[in-house]
């Protein structure tokens, strides 16, 4: 046991070092931070620390446990806090406030006017660039660049997102809606929602993203198997194991000689890109027309803009390739996961779609919808998806002031932000102020988007006042793939709730209406944030559906 007494030793003072260097750091921001003139609240361990991460939501329950446990430790220093503490931190101290960490200070800010300022300030408030280095797993990307990198990115990215590849996402989600709902519809209870929605966004993302289209299976209809065999094989892999490759870093799973099968999913993921970019390219220099996706289309973009020296490189292409799968596969799959369970727990909204869906698309089978024709004309449909993003913004984006301070007007006033300051456009607060939203804010109410026209059957979704909503984002940040997002969720809506009707499976002793109230519970309760915002336990709802 010699070697023990001074291992303790040294671990104890690597200890005693680290809690002292962290006090240190928490006073010095602590004093940058009463400079701004904010309220001010004080956290002892920093949003960023990944060993906390992992930790922070068992620790601090265990804290509200004990005499006076209900302080600003357990009510904002763990992730996540936002969606449980909603608009009441605002209400409480005004539309903006700074928290002190021994990392970085953080402000938040919930100011519709402030939002837009930010957003519009690109330059100002950039993307604090090492929290989203994690991505970098196939090249540089619009999360991992910024400045005229980014706008370079941007110009060309944004000319993939077109109404053509909109209208295949609405064919290739309305195949799959009809398969789910097939599946859903062949059991007594579903309690794989979640697995399923999954499964419907990550087929979709490969119709678009690469031409490539899958049949559904439902969860209890896969394979089980342990070897992947095709890019959507690989993808799957990539996209479950993102929590782990942003954790221990992208190099970990990239590097040769590493055997795991993350690795092996890196490296086939790349090679089957390679071999698409070759491919298209030597399409374009012979001036041959192929299959339109993204990959097609974000290669053809940047050879157009080679002549402009602007195009992008090949890494550009495969890192932005996996952006665009992995910012979209989980918000959409999660976003509908909350969709359903908010849709079952409120049978007069199922009712209230309905009705719409069978106006708009009446007895026509499903691939005779027309995105054209009909996308437009469901309303209804897009307000449950608002209304739901309103309530459980997937992906909330933060800026930070870099190397240089920075004036923000808040009110009729105007602060100096210290650099290297977080600044949070708070989400959860913008999105359920009672000031923007009524006195039933935190309310899942989709008609609140809806305004009838004077003297006609016809319908529009209301567009809240500027900086209000900000689901997607706003200004140059806006998220170019948003409305390939509405249209595979409406497209899935309109595959489920036209003939059918869902509905919460009771407990022993438990009515209907219990049931529902249960399931807004889990709702509000088992919500949590992981990479992106989603249920922990949505099994825990099982569903049953039924003819209509």
């Amino acid at each position: 046991m010699s070697w023990f007494q001074p291992l303790l030793v040294a671990s104890l003072s690597s200890t005693a070092v680290y809690v002292g260097y962290s006090w240190v750091c928490l006073l010095r921001n602590y004093n940058e931070a009463r400079k701004v003139g904010v309220p001010v609240r004080v956290i002892p361990i920093s949003p960023g620390n990944t060993l906390w991460t992992f930790v922070d939501k068992q620790v601090v329950s265990l804290f509200k446990k004990l005499p006076l446990g209900n302080g600003t430790f357990t009510r904002y220093n763990w992730r996540g806090w936002e969606i449980e503490d909603r608009y009441r931190s605002h209400l409480e101290m005004g539309d903006v406030f700074i928290q002190v960490t021994p990392g970085r200070n953080w402000l938040y800010v919930c100011n519709p006017e402030s939002l837009l300022e930010i957003f519009r300030r690109r330059g100002d408030f950039r993307r604090p660039l090492d929290i989203f280095e994690p991505l970098n797993i196939f090249g540089p990307n619009l999360y991992t660049v910024d400045g005229e990198q980014w706008k370079r990115q941007r110009k060309i990215a944004s000319t993939c997102f077109d109404e053509q590849i909109n209208e295949v996402v609405w064919g290739e989600s309305v195949s799959l809606a009809t398969d789910m709902l097939r599946y859903w519809t062949s059991k007594d209870s579903v309690s794989s929602v979640a697995e399923d929605t999954r499964t419907f966004s990550l087929h979709v993302l490969a119709r678009a993203g690469f031409g490539k289209s899958y049949k559904f299976h439902g969860h209890d209809e896969r394979l089980s198997t342990t070897t992947a065999s095709s890019y959507k094989d690989f993808l799957k892999t990539i996209l479950d194991n993102c929590v782990l490759i942003t954790a221990l870093g992208a190099e970990f799973f990239t590097k040769p000689g590493n055997p795991g099968k993350v690795h092996k999913a890196c490296a086939s993921f790349q090679n089957y890109m390679t071999k698409v970019y070759e491919d298209e390219k030597r399409a374009f220099a012979k001036g041959k027309e192929t299959d339109r996706n993204l990959m097609t289309s974000l290669v053809r973009a940047s050879q157009e803009e080679a002549q402009n020296s602007e195009a992008l490189t090949e890494k550009e292409i495969y890192g932005n390739i996996f952006l665009f799968n992995f910012a979209g596969h989980d918000t959409t799959a999660h976003t509908l996961t909350y969709t359903f369970m908010f849709l079952a727990a409120n049978p007069a909204v199922q009712d209230w779609i309905s009705e719409e869906l069978r106006y708009v698309l009446g007895d026509k089978r499903p691939f005779q919808w027309h995105y054209k024709l009909d996308f437009p004309r469901l309303k209804r449909c897009v307000a449950v998806l608002m209304e739901t993003v309103r309530l459980y913004t997937p992906v909330p984006i933060a800026t930070w002031t870099d190397k240089q301070a920075q004036t923000l007007k808040v009110g009729d006033r105007t602060i100096s932000v210290p650099p290297e300051t977080m600044v949070v456009p708070s989400y959860a607060a913008i999105h359920t102020h009672p000031d923007y939203w009524g006195a039933d804010a935190l309310s899942w109410r989709p008609s609140r988007w809806i305004a009838k026209r004077p003297n006609s059957f016809e319908e529009d979704v209301v567009s809240p006042p500027p900086g209000v909503f900000v689901g997607w984002s706003d200004g140059e940040r806006a998220c170019p793939g948003s409305k390939f997002s509405q249209v595979a969720a409406v497209a899935a809506m309109a595959g489920a709730f036209r003939d059918w009707r869902v509905d919460p499976v009771p407990q022993a002793g438990e009515t209907l209406e219990a049931a529902r109230a249960r399931v807004l519970r889990l709702i509000e309760k088992d919500s949590a944030q992981v990479l992106v915002l989603q249920m922990m336990h949505p099994e825990r709802a099982p569903l049953v559906w039924r003819r209509r």
